[in-house]
């Protein structure tokens, strides 16, 4: 159904929202601590490719027509919802983390920990988002190729990402973060 494509790109179109002022005051502050590699660049354009670029071809032309599969409507619907909460989790976690946000592993000159609010229950609420938005794509943009291309670039992307990423924050923050670990799950909240 169209109405799901829609939904999909409100959502993209949100998040671009949500990132667009943060992104301009980001750009201001001086970074201590930089890691972009080769293989980050990699897949943060495969990530372009298949949560981005591969949907607007599919929605903007029938190239792409021969792969589509029919779900029922309700499966649909469960990804909007999926995609509601996903979009409500992107918001939050930026809302919650302001200028220490960055597209790639940057520690700013005065980054601090963020440990209240969403953070108080999960270390990496955007990759929570994220991965809930790859778990609602094949719903939304009912096509083998374009619904799952997401999900199997943000697997890898994942693992690899948020390894290096807790290395960065234990490098910078010590028993601060490796306490903060202790007391929170990563995309999940831990349970006791």
């Amino acid at each position: 159904m169209k109405l799901f494509g829609i939904a999909f790109w409100v959502t993209i179109l949100a998040q671009m929202v949500i990132r667009a002022p943060l992104n301009k005051k980001r750009r201001l502050e001086k970074m201590s601590e930089q890691q972009i590699t080769g293989q980050e660049k990699s897949i943060l354009g495969l990530l372009f490719l298949g949560g981005f670029l591969l949907p607007l071809l599919y929605s903007t032309t029938s190239w792409l027509d021969f792969a589509n599969y029919n779900l029922p409507g309700w499966a649909g619907w469960i990804g909007v919802v999926l995609i509601a909460g996903a979009l409500y989790v992107f918001w939050r976690a930026h809302a919650d983390l302001g200028l220490n946000w960055s597209p790639t592993l940057e520690i700013r000159e005065k980054h601090e920990l963020i440990t209240r609010g969403i953070y108080g229950v999960i270390r990496h609420p955007m990759y929570a988002s994220q991965w809930i938005l790859a778990i609602a794509q094949p719903l939304l943009l009912q096509n083998w190729l374009v619904g799952f291309a997401n999900l199997i670039i943000f697997v890898p992307f994942y693992f690899l990402r948020v390894q290096a990423e807790e290395k960065m924050m234990q490098d910078s923050f010590g028993d601060q973060y490796r306490e903060y670990m202790k007391k929170t799950g990563a995309v999940l909240p831990k349970l006791g």
